[in-house]
Parts: structure tokens; sequence; C-alpha cells
């Protein structure tokens, strides 16, 4: 049983930065593979970005490669979304994941069991 939480949504101009940022609670996240996603409206669920369960491979959609960046700290049961240079598309509801038991499908969304609730990101022109 593990709860995330994230924060750090709102609202920026384009070229803009965000941080966003996951909580666990519960456990720990050192033994998790964790992702970002996000969805837009009228849109379905993407994958944004991963990382491993010791932060040492990343993976990221090629719409963000180059603008956002994950990282974790496993101290603090916390992972990061870094975006910089945000565009109007970027607009959506961002949600964080995990799960022991992702090992390589880090993309794939239904590969995780622990979801958190998601953090509005709104992106104006």
């Amino acid at each position: 049983q593990v709860q995330l939480v994230e924060s750090g949504g709102g609202l920026v101009q384009a070229g803009g930065s965000l941080r966003l940022s996951c909580v666990a609670s519960g456990r720990t996240f050192s033994s998790y593979a964790v992702g970002w996603f996000r969805q837009a409206p009228g849109k379905e669920r993407e994958f944004v970005a991963a990382i491993t369960w010791n932060g040492g491979r990343t993976y990221y959609a090629d719409s963000v490669k180059g603008r956002f960046t994950i990282s974790r700290d496993n101290a603090k049961n916390t992972v990061y979304l870094q975006m910089n240079s945000l565009k109007p598309e970027d607009t959506a509801v961002y949600y964080c994941a995990a799960d022991v038991h992702v090992t390589s499908r880090y993309r794939v969304g239904a590969e995780y069991e622990y979801w958190g609730q998601g953090t509005q990101v709104t992106v104006s022109s």
C-alpha cells in the first residue's frame, strides 16, 4: 500500500518553468520505479518521463526530451519533474505513478500499480 501525492502545478506563461513533486507515504521510494504521465482534456494519458528504482536510468517522451528532467531523492521519498521551456501543448493534469515490479516497460502506464491524484499544469500562450 503506497499513496502518492503530486504538487507544484499551476499556471505559467509559455517559456516558463515549473517543478512538480511526487511524495510517497506508507513506504519509501527506494525500491520503486516511478513514472510521470499526463492527460489533457479529450486525449488519452501519455507517458512523460520515468526513472528506475536506483535512479540509474531515465526515460523521456520525445515531446519533452531536452526540456524536462526527472530525478529522485529517496531519503525524502520524493520524485521531481523539472519542466523548462513550457509550451501550451504541455497543458494537462500530471500524474506520478510507482511500482516495484516495473523493470523494463517504463513507458507503459498499465505497468504501474500506484497512482497519485494529479496536479494541473496550465501553460498560457
